[in-house]
């Protein structure tokens, strides 16, 4: 397939950037991977680019026996891979750093909060606009929440003085009961536009431009529906295994860990109805009305049944690689899916009889995620004696990562005979195209969470069906733990595109999963 090279010109280009009020940032969790990796660096690129207000700080706050200069050090290495940042900008940075120590559950510790937060207030940000940023395990959000409901730090202050806004990381919750659980414990301490439930997926530029692509062109979303539309593809495969994540993986499985957030969400944004606004709750209306209408995921080894696997041993960009269950932390017996693909049918007018396959996996050939539209075959073909069917059919990528672009697969003349043809794709990544670094979905997010913007975030109504729709399955495979009634759990080749029987799920429809 020939490539059509970069060639955008960017004109008449609309950016509307506010910068938040002052701002206070406490990170629970300030000693983890979680911080060192994403949240501290995220903070700082916005810093330099002139997105954080001039007066804020973070407060980090953690088990870990560290003080401020030590903390900062630890941050430190994170920042200076970059050799060409100038060492007085990360310094200048680290200055705005401050750290805590103490155990969640007790509550000496958020009085020492409140003073240090008095202190640091008085010095920085005046208005006394917080954001508490829960990036611990999740068994001890609940002790968190509660002691700041109970030391006073939740509650916002008058209008002209301060708000206080909670992010809560994934996972939320490991099943519907859980999450509402957690949410009845949020409700006790904070109101609902103070809630932040985080998806780092929606934070993603592709991810985003999905609205901007269906709703700010005319030429797309009168064609975007059943009448048009063959299938939709999305797919997230990584290379990785579980890594040093077995112990959290083997309670959660692919399911939950991909599925609940991520994958629906990514489907709500390609299928939603047009929001009357880009308003928070006007998106996330549509989404929710989206959700409601998936047809319940099957249980039973139906005809269109969930397919799981599980990665065994193979070979992974040129390495060899153990299988799951011979990975540090896994049980000899596991039967924990790393793989799952399944059929999903949207009950609506726009989408009524358009099947929609998702797919994700861990050590799976190449580390890619994308969204698939396919359109139908032209009707009738006058290129005789090509049949509609010898035609390939246009097709339309969203590439979510590594390499964020879009692609437009179409039919055109090649230079030649009178009837010669060929499939051109014409695409753009945005690296190539916007000659400046990407911003981190975390940065979106963050800066989104001190302006007050709920758009990329997780509303109540939207957790709760996206868990009833996955809870059935997990429990039924709980129940159903020798695969007498939920089907097998298939064991693929690391490195290979999962289970050959996950082919067959597209095979019966006489579909294919588009190749990467």
């Amino acid at each position: 397939m020939d490539q059509i090279k970069n060639s955008i010109t960017i004109r008449g280009s609309f950016c509307i950037q506010e910068v938040p009020k002052p701002n206070g940032i406490v990170i629970f969790g300030a000693s983890g991977d979680l911080t060192e990796r994403k949240l501290i660096p995220s903070l700082f690129n916005l810093f330099r680019k002139n997105l954080l207000p001039q007066c804020f700080y973070v407060l980090g706050c953690a088990r870990s026996s560290f003080d401020d200069e030590s903390f900062r050090e630890k941050m430190s290495s994170a920042l200076k891979k970059d050799k060409s940042i100038p060492a007085n900008i990360i310094k200048e940075f680290l200055e705005r750093i401050f750290y805590t120590s103490g155990d969640y559950k007790d509550p000496n510790l958020y009085t020492t909060l409140r003073t240090r937060l008095k202190i640091l207030d008085e010095k920085f940000v005046k208005e006394k606009n917080h954001v508490f940023y829960l990036a611990t395990p999740p068994n001890v959000y609940k002790p968190i929440i509660e002691h700041l409901g109970s030391s006073g730090l939740a509650k916002e202050q008058c209008e002209s003085a301060g708000n206080v806004e909670v992010v809560i990381e994934k996972p939320y919750g490991r099943d519907l009961e859980s999450a509402m659980d957690l949410d009845r414990a949020l409700y006790r301490v904070f109101s609902e536009n103070q809630i932040y439930r985080i998806d780092h997926y929606l934070g993603k530029e592709t991810v985003q431009n999905i609205l901007l692509f269906r709703f700010a062109n005319s030429i797309f979303e009168p064609i975007w529906s059943r009448e048009y539309i063959d299938n939709i593809q999305i797919t997230v495969a990584e290379t990785l295994g579980v890594e040093h994540r077995s112990g959290y993986f083997e309670q959660a499985g692919l399911l939950r860990d991909m599925f609940q957030n991520h994958m629906l969400q990514m489907l709500s944004l390609v299928t939603m109805e047009p929001p009357c606004s880009f308003n928070a709750d006007r998106v996330r209306d549509e989404k929710v009305k989206l959700l409601r209408s998936i047809r319940a995921f099957p249980i039973d080894d139906s005809s269109d049944p969930i397919i799981r696997g599980q990665y065994g041993s193979g070979v992974v960009q040129g390495e060899k690689v153990p299988g799951y269950t011979q990975e540090d932390g896994v049980e000899e017996d596991s039967i924990r899916e790393t793989f799952i693909a399944v059929k999903l049918h949207v009950d609506n007018w726009r989408w009524h009889g358009v099947p929609i396959y998702l797919r994700a996996g861990k050590r799976l050939a190449r580390k890619a995620s994308k969204i698939v539209v396919k359109f139908k075959s032209v009707p009738h073909s006058m290129f005789q004696p090509l049949t509609p069917e010898d035609l390939t059919q246009n097709v339309l990528i969203f590439h979510v990562q590594p390499e964020e672009g879009i692609a437009l697969r179409i039919q055109a003349k090649h230079p030649g005979p009178k009837l010669c043809m060929d499939s051109l794709e014409m695409k753009f990544h945005y690296k190539e195209v916007i000659k400046e670094e990407l911003p981190d979905a975390y940065e979106r997010l963050l800066l989104d969470c001190m302006l007050g913007d709920q758009t990329l975030f997780i509303r109540h109504d939207d957790m709760q069906v996206s868990w009833s729709l996955i809870t059935p399955v997990l429990n039924a495979w709980e129940e159903d733990r020798e695969f007498k009634r939920t089907g097998p759990l298939y064991v693929y080749e690391a490195g290979s595109w999962g289970p050959a029987i996950s082919e067959e799920l597209l095979e019966r429809d006489g579909k294919e999963w588009i190749p990467f």
